[in-house]
């Protein structure tokens, strides 16, 4: 792998670091966060096919080696949503076929 490339832990798909959302477990205290903190890492790619598979074979839990709490899913939904709420406004209303 190149440097700053990361693998998602659902779909396996290799891509630069900043694609993927970033689930931590931190070290010492070994909680589960979103984005930030120093631990161990996975990556998962912000999909729903992925993230519905991350959480129905438990790969983040895996990857991460404690058990993800749902209300981490919970969050990683309501970004995904927001990600399609935002990419649905910026794209541009389609126009006359030429």
């Amino acid at each position: 792998m190149q440097p700053n490339y990361r693998r998602c832990a659902s779909c396996r798909r290799v891509g630069p670091k900043a694609e993927f959302w970033r689930v931590v477990r931190v070290y010492p205290d070994r909680t589960v966060r979103i984005g930030d903190g120093m631990g161990r890492s996975a990556y998962l790619c912000p999909q729903a096919a992925c993230l519905r598979q991350a959480q129905k074979k438990s790969r983040l839990g895996r990857a991460l080696k404690v058990n993800v709490p749902a209300e981490i899913y919970q969050r990683l939904w309501h970004q995904l949503e927001e990600a399609a709420a935002k990419s649905a406004a910026i794209a541009p209303p389609p126009g006359p076929k030429v």
